[in-house]
């Protein structure tokens, strides 16, 4: 098990942090945030399907093609967790290498969007300060990696919950003999 957990997790971990590189790479720094967060969850799809795949294989040959709803929630949380791994040091590598301010920019992207939409100068104001007390926290790695885990890691419990709830079937895309 170990081993599926440890195989699956590095190739979802490849892929959502290979993905992570690239978008910076192509937008030349953050992306805007309308389209940051669709190609970051999708991303972050693509990558954790390999939480199926490594429940399926898993299941199909090292158990006899039986597997047990918590066996394979077991599973699917630990290839998630293994690819939470490699999103953070992938963000980390991004923001290293770009020398990006994320905060700073996500701060002035969020006033801008508040301001377009007419907030009161009051609401602002507050936001202003809230944004200043967020790029303070963000500075610090104690708040910021977990933070960033915190981004990927409950989309892997969901993608294990689907997938341990559909592959705890034997008949559910059974394993094929040859």
């Amino acid at each position: 098990m170990l081993r599926t957990i440890l195989k699956y997790g590095v190739i979802a971990g490849v892929i959502v942090g290979g993905f992570e590189l690239l978008t910076f790479v192509v937008f030349s720094g953050m992306p805007p945030l309308k389209y940051g967060m669709v190609i970051g969850y999708t991303t972050m799809l693509i990558a954790l399907s390999a939480v199926f795949v490594g429940i399926k294989r898993h299941r199909d040959v090292d158990r006899g093609g039986v597997i047990g709803f918590w066996a394979a929630l077991g599973v699917g949380v630990g290839i998630s967790f293994i690819a939470g791994i490699f999103y953070v040091a992938a963000w980390e590598a991004v923001q290293a290498m770009t020398h990006m301010d994320f905060a700073s920019s996500y701060a002035q992207a969020i006033i801008a969007s508040q301001k377009a939409k007419g907030a009161s100068a009051e609401a602002l104001a507050k936001l202003s300060a809230d944004m200043e007390a967020f790029k303070v926290q963000y500075a610090d790695p104690m708040y910021r990696l977990p933070m960033t885990f915190a981004e990927i890691f409950p989309v892997g419990v969901l993608v294990s919950l689907v997938s341990a709830g559909l592959l705890r079937n034997s008949r559910f895309l059974p394993a094929r003999r040859g």
